[in-house]
């Protein structure tokens, strides 16, 4: 991976707390994996940032290298990543990350 998009990736997921990569953007997402978990972000009242991939194919690529995730969205929390749909979706519906959100000092409802 070149390095300055390794550093604008780093960057993003260090300046926020709750960072999410997508397609679209979470008014108007664009594949239904990052709208479910826009759907689960927003149920939990979660406050997050979005990157839409989709606009830039350099973070698109190189976000899979940097994660070793091989697909869209991830979802990063206090510079972790945590996983993408059907991780979040599962942690989601059996109370898992509600309590880790909790655990890393992130406001749900």
């Amino acid at each position: 991976m070149i390095d300055n998009i390794k550093n604008k990736i780093e960057n993003l997921i260090n300046n926020s707390d709750v960072m999410l990569f997508m397609k679209g953007t979470p008014s108007m997402p664009q594949c239904g994996f990052s709208a479910a978990v826009v759907g689960v972000l927003n149920h939990l009242g979660v406050k997050f940032d979005t990157v839409n991939v989709l606009q830039d194919q350099e973070i698109r690529e190189g976000i899979k290298e940097f994660s070793n995730w091989p697909t869209i969205p991830q979802l990063y929390v206090k510079k972790e990543f945590i996983g993408g749909c059907d991780i979040i979706r599962e942690m989601h519906e059996n109370g898992e990350l509600s309590d880790y959100l909790d655990e890393k000092g992130i406001k749900v409802n």
